[in-house]
């Protein structure tokens, strides 16, 4: 039935949201349309959407959704990579059973994290 998908996020600069997101993040912009939409790959299975803000969708409400990313390295060389790269992360690396997760946000404080599943949980 389903092809795939996307995660629409959205921003209120798009320019500085495709910097932050190919840039920083080192994401790939699949498609740029001006103001209006840029699309980058977020990796096997995640496509995000930029979508400009609106005065019924602010950019940026904590706590409705978060974007986690899988890591193909581990968490502590990733988090010094972003940190590099001019990532604030919000806290210390959290640890679980079955991962470890670093949250973030982007340039309007929509939620991020990235997680390094542990081995026996992949």
């Amino acid at each position: 039935m389903f092809r795939g998908g996307v995660f629409t996020i959205y921003v209120t600069d798009m320019n500085r949201s495709v910097q932050f997101y190919t840039e920083t993040l080192g994401m790939k912009l699949l498609q740029r349309h001006g103001d209006h939409w840029a699309l980058v790959d977020g990796g096997p299975g995640l496509s995000i959407g930029l979508h400009p803000a609106t005065s019924e969708i602010p950019a940026g409400r904590r706590g409705s959704v978060a974007i986690g990313l899988y890591l193909d390295m581990p968490i502590g060389e990733a988090v010094e990579q972003l940190r590099t790269a001019g990532v604030t992360f919000d806290g210390p690396v959290k640890q679980d059973v079955a991962l470890s997760l670093a949250f973030f946000s982007d340039p309007d404080g929509n939620p991020l994290y990235v997680a390094e599943m542990k081995p026996a949980y992949r």
